[in-house]
């Protein structure tokens, strides 16, 4: 499967981020950008005669796009979809120097392939295989849960309890003025716990760069592609007697599908389309739990990959200056993000990875570490950090359950990860950074119920102030109990590494 959020990822410090948006011209329109920084990266030339996908950037300008538009053409390109906002051209061509061609052309201010494999050949953040719940669990669990009133599987819903989230239902389940969009894999909209919260109004298949809006585009390719419709019923699974229960059962939840149908990667053009459309279609929130293939970093001094930084960041911006708040998970390779030295040994995924050393500072996990980005790290049943999850001093935002199966819950399943819908009306257990943003976006979701005037960098600020930081912890860090540490936590009880400003509380969102 692709890098889903159960993902090797690494984000970066707001600091760092926002330094690169001046330095890097990352804004529509803005000026050059700066020379490229130092770093070590691969990048895989296409063969000759076999058609790759680009993203050309330029300003914004009608006459520069037009006039960058007969420039492509020239270079035996074709333009596949342009997004006249932004400033970012998706264009296929054979030509193994378009992207040369096309940056030395007046009014480009970036351009690279988005791939390295021909278009005719994932990323995500689960941890591991799906654990479905067969029907003796799910009736064992049935039994448990019906005596305490709550949804039939909620009693294996470890997560829901420990931010809170079974009690702010009672108070404030979400508003029906809020969408939660999920990037992702495609979401099962018929599944009964999803349907009663479902916008299809909102829904696209962005494969390729361009919006499909016919009905059912944006489900997933075939069940094996369950990521995105798991992450769904986290957010707003609704509270109407079946299955599970989601974070903010009644607000709403949109499927927006990124995911190539054969190989399940997440490349640029797709995420791009999916940021616009999301601004475009009115969403508040959108859950991001993968990373950007082909490159699990992309550094800065590579020019393809440079170009998929600044088609990736000019849509998240523009969704957020349209008021679309991004989260996206932290990565699942226990990394410290804030670290010089990252060794990524699976770049670039749909082809051959050559192994290279980068500096996430310099090399950066896309959307993760774009600017704006909430950045969220992933917690066990005991309120720890997950023994997978990435982790980093001023990277990490917030902190969110992602479950943790050497964390073991007093639930019917005993199972540590998280419960949460399948396509074709299952539900399973799954873990990973993947499974913790969903949770924040739940929350987020929440919070913008409660201030629906809140921008996004003020419902950011409401996230961070709600959290709960349980601090570093006092004893050295052994994740997976083997006896090596794991992982040191840098910060303080306000904030830190490990967790950021906290843990989401749904409750202290609604009250």
């Amino acid at each position: 499967m692709a890098h889903l959020r159960s993902r090797r990822r690494l984000a970066l410090a707001v600091p760092v981020a926002l330094s690169l948006t001046v330095s890097l011209g990352f804004l529509p329109g803005a000026a050059a950008a700066a020379p490229l920084t130092t770093a070590t990266s691969a990048s895989a030339s296409p063969a000759d005669g076999t058609e790759l996908a680009y993203v050309v950037n330029t300003k914004t300008d009608r006459h520069t796009i037009e006039s960058v538009k007969r420039a492509i053409a020239r270079a035996d390109g074709t333009v596949v979809v342009t997004y006249d906002k932004i400033g970012v051209i998706v264009v296929h061509s054979a030509d193994p120097d378009f992207g040369k061609r096309l940056r030395a052309v007046r009014g480009v201010q970036s351009a690279g392939a988005t791939r390295t494999a021909p278009l005719t050949a994932a990323g995500t953040t689960d941890e591991g295989a799906a654990q479905y719940l067969t029907k003796a669990q799910a009736a064992k669990v049935a039994a448990r849960s019906t005596a305490s009133g709550e949804e039939p599987l909620e009693a294996d819903q470890w997560d829901l309890r420990a931010i809170g989230a079974d009690k702010a239902a009672k108070i404030n389940p979400g508003s029906r003025s809020v969408t939660v969009a999920v990037i992702d894999t495609g979401v099962d909209d018929t599944h009964p716990d999803l349907a009663p919260n479902f916008s299809a109004a909102q829904s696209a298949n962005c494969v390729g760069g361009k919006a499909d809006t016919s009905y059912g585009a944006w489900r997933p390719a075939n069940a094996d592609h369950y990521h995105g419709t798991h992450v769904a019923g986290e957010i707003a699974a609704a509270r109407n007697g079946i299955g599970v229960a989601g974070v903010a059962p009644n607000v709403k939840v949109a499927g927006i599908k990124v995911a190539d149908p054969v190989s399940e990667l997440f490349y640029p053009e797709s995420v791009v389309c999916a940021f616009v459309f999301a601004a475009d279609h009115g969403v508040e929130v959108t859950n991001n739990s993968y990373y950007v293939d082909p490159w699990l970093y992309n550094c800065m001094d590579d020019p393809d990959q440079r170009a998929i930084v600044d088609a990736v960041n000019r849509a998240q911006l523009y969704a957020q200056h349209k008021g679309t708040l991004n989260l996206a998970s932290a990565g699942n390779s226990n990394d410290d993000l804030d670290s010089h030295a990252l060794v990524d040994d699976s770049s670039p995924d749909d082809s051959t990875a050559v192994p290279r050393t980068v500096d996430p500072h310099e090399c950066f996990d896309v959307p993760t570490q774009l600017p704006g980005v909430v950045t969220v790290s992933a917690t066990g049943v005991t309120s720890t950090k997950a023994y997978y999850s990435s982790y980093g001093d001023g990277v990490i935002d917030i902190a969110a359950p992602g479950g943790d199966k050497y964390r073991i819950p007093d639930t019917p399943s005993k199972n540590g990860r998280i419960l949460s819908t399948m396509p074709n009306n299952q539900y399973a257990f799954l873990q990973g950074t993947s499974m913790a943003s969903p949770h924040a976006a739940g929350v987020a979701a929440l919070l913008k119920s409660a201030h629906p005037s809140a921008t996004p960098a003020r419902l950011q600020a409401l996230l961070k102030a709600q959290a709960d930081n349980p601090g570093c912890p006092t004893d050295p860090y052994d994740g997976d109990g083997d006896g090596v540490v794991d992982a040191t936590c840098v910060g303080g009880k306000r904030v830190n590494g490990f967790y950021g400003f906290g843990i989401v509380n749904a409750l202290r969102a609604v009250k």
